[in-house]
């Protein structure tokens, strides 16, 4: 091992670094590197990275290592921007985490981070790592042929966050209108712009987002879905309808059509379309699997995959990991939500809950209240919680999710 002032020496030649607070407290990440690298890498602290990215040595690496734990949460549009930095000079990036939230995780990946690897390392996990960031092949950065057909750049490509429930009646479409408009209203500082959001509903035969915001459901909808190979940034605007002058919707079509009107190609486009004229986008999915899932998946940066604790949702979610594996489908965007989660009172529900995931394989990173009659009567009235409910304490855990993402998409802005 080397320390940071090697690498700027004429030493054996440094192949890879990694960047941590103290990497003494990553003691298995020194005996992997070691053990993958011998002498041929070096280590930096935060503030040491950010003077040698920036120097022209830096290029000559191969791949960085950035390892972070839970107190280095507070840091994370730093590290997002020695991310970004890396990324720029053509380096590959590794992230190590220990205890780190999921959100924290999903914004240094979407920053740019190429892999990602748990602490403590499992046996062979950071040579998989670097195998696989060694046979990627090298290609240029390029927004896809769809956003470049519409004139955005990946700079503005905003945040793709799907809903998909694993039963009916789980609630995605009061999650969806919910967070999408608490993503609308969120609260920005002096100088700041509130952020444009976007909610697609594409439950092409029963989807209810405009029954909730009390909208009609225009024809150009239709339109839109059986000429996405013509749309362009005029005509999706005009398929949008706006409420409460702050959100943007993309209602379901009037009448009831089949799920597989529409192709990957036509969902990948309007989704694409989306994502570069909005900060966020909500999608409504059908809790059927089609075959535009997958796509959708793809583009996503976090799938939220909403359930309740009964038997119906274990077994559904049980059929769907099995699903994912047998067709090889992406799944470390996937985030499990409880809708109708126990009381920390409940201790039997919560007996059932830590079953389930232990069962499951699966980690619940986000449980919702039960919001009560409220919720049904909001819907009914067309009105997000936040405007019939204020109170209600499943409108205060969504408005907690929208600011969450609302934090780390200012801390992205201000590390760019």
């Amino acid at each position: 091992m080397t320390n940071a002032s090697a690498l700027a020496t004429d030493h054996a030649p440094i192949r890879a670094c990694t960047i941590c607070r103290d990497v003494r407290n990553f003691d298995l990440l020194i005996e992997d590197m070691e053990t993958e690298l011998g002498d041929a890498w070096g280590d930096l602290s935060y503030e040491d990275a950010a003077r040698f990215l920036s120097q022209p040595e830096a290029t000559a690496l191969e791949f960085v290592a950035i390892a972070i734990d839970e107190d280095d949460e507070g840091a994370v549009g730093a590290i997002s921007g020695l991310i970004e930095t890396a990324v720029t000079r053509g380096l590959a990036v590794i992230v190590i985490a220990e205890e780190v939230s999921p959100m924290v995780l999903h914004q240094l990946l979407k920053t740019g981070a190429k892999e990602f690897v748990p602490y403590p390392l499992p046996d062979g996990a950071l040579h998989e790592a670097i195998e696989r960031m060694r046979d990627e092949p090298s290609v240029e950065a390029a927004p896809s042929s769809t956003i470049a057909q519409f004139g955005a750049t990946a700079a503005r490509r905003g945040t793709i966050v799907p809903i998909q429930s694993l039963a009916g009646g789980a609630g995605t479409t009061t999650l969806a209108v919910n967070l999408a408009w608490e993503l609308a209203t969120l609260a920005v500082g002096k100088g700041e712009t509130a952020p444009r959001v976007c909610l697609l509903d594409l439950n092409l035969q029963m989807g209810a987002v405009s029954t909730y915001l009390d909208l009609v459901p225009r024809e150009a909808v239709l339109e839109l879905l059986q000429n996405t190979d013509t749309m362009d940034g005029e005509s999706f605007m005009q398929a949008l309808q706006i409420h409460g002058e702050r959100l943007h919707v993309l209602t379901a079509p009037a009448d009831m059509l089949p799920l597989d009107l529409a192709t990957p190609d036509d969902v990948g486009r309007i989704v694409e379309m989306a994502a570069s004229q909005f900060d966020y986008v909500v999608i409504d999915m059908p809790s059927t699997f089609v075959m535009w899932t997958e796509t959708v998946m793809e583009l996503a940066d976090l799938y939220l995959m909403l359930f309740e604790l009964d038997m119906r949702s274990a077994q559904n979610a049980l059929r769907m990991i099995r699903a994912l594996k047998t067709d090889d489908m992406p799944d470390e965007k996937l985030r499990y939500v409880l809708n109708r989660a126990p009381k920390f009172t409940d201790l039997a529900g919560r007996s059932r809950l830590r079953r389930m995931s232990e069962s499951l394989g699966i980690a619940i990173e986000m449980q919702l209240p039960d919001g009560g009659r409220q919720v049904t009567e909001a819907n009914d009235q067309g009105l997000p919680l936040a405007r019939a409910a204020k109170k209600n304490p499943l409108r205060r855990q969504i408005q907690k999710l929208a600011t969450t993402f609302g934090e780390f998409g200012r801390a992205a802005a201000s590390a760019s």
